[in-house]
């Protein structure tokens, strides 16, 4: 069965996403890549020396032969800024498409909803595959899509909280009410059943960055990471039993000689 997934036409065999801040070096996070298995890696455009590439980037350490870049807007506080830096990503030839962010809050880094769907509904104008960073509001989410947006992209907690799913009720209503374009859970994971959890509500891919880059061991976690992402997805497709208040016998007696 063919289970891939599929954000504006293009196909992914992970549904596993991974960033690129944070790591120890360069070579641990290219060796963390492979790990995770992910084809999708997201790199920060205002952190990135675009200008100079005689000198080391982090660029250099992503093999764009077998990995796509997804330009962010990280650490854009309003509308303005992020078209602006989604433009700068485009043109140093990183990509059209760009994760975007608009941050409303220093402290707890949550979106400015209003800046985040003006900046949208420019940036689909101007030809760019726009994956909104969001909250878990239905309603903010339905109106990205209105706007274009290829994708919505729910927080599970914090940016970097590592607290994990924090509201399963918000992400399995969006699972149900949206179905036109992936829902992909980023923020907020901490370890692996974090992941598999997300992806057993229903999420169609996870996003994460610094549950593996300050892991301990960050290549293992990236393969931690790996194989929980694909045991959610398929407990997912299983479809899980149902919960009873009551003991169920594993050797019903129905059938049994006494």
């Amino acid at each position: 069965m063919n289970d891939s997934l599929v954000i504006a036409g293009r196909e992914f065999q992970s549904r596993l996403i991974v960033g690129t801040g944070k790591y120890r070096s360069f070579q641990e996070m290219a060796r963390a890549h492979a790990a995770s298995g992910a084809e999708m890696v997201t790199v920060a455009v205002r952190r990135v020396n675009l200008s100079d590439r005689s000198k080391e980037s982090l660029l250099d350490y992503i093999d764009r032969e077998k990995i796509f870049i997804l330009p962010n807007t990280a650490a854009c506080y309003n509308a303005e800024e992020a078209l602006r830096t989604a433009r700068l990503g485009r043109e140093a030839g990183l990509s059209n498409w760009v994760k975007l962010e608009v941050i409303g809050d220093q402290q707890t880094l949550f979106p400015d909803t209003e800046q985040l769907l003006a900046a949208t509904r420019v940036l689909v104008k101007e030809g760019f595959v726009v994956l909104p960073y969001t909250n878990d509001d239905l309603v903010v989410a339905r109106k990205l899509i209105d706007a274009g947006a290829a994708a919505v992209m729910p927080l599970a907690a914090p940016i970097g909280s590592g607290l994990g799913v924090q509201n399963e009720t918000a992400l399995r209503i969006l699972r149900e009410r949206i179905t036109e374009v992936p829902m992909i859970v980023d923020a907020g994971v901490g370890t692996a059943s974090d992941a598999s959890l997300a992806l057993e509500l229903g999420a169609d891919g996870v996003l994460m960055n610094t549950a593996i880059a300050e892991a301990q061991d960050a290549v293992m976690m990236a393969e931690a990471m790996r194989d929980a992402v694909v045991a959610g997805r398929k407990a997912f497709l299983a479809g899980r039993m149902a919960k009873r208040l009551y003991a169920s016998a594993s050797s019903p007696m129905a059938g049994v000689v006494r």
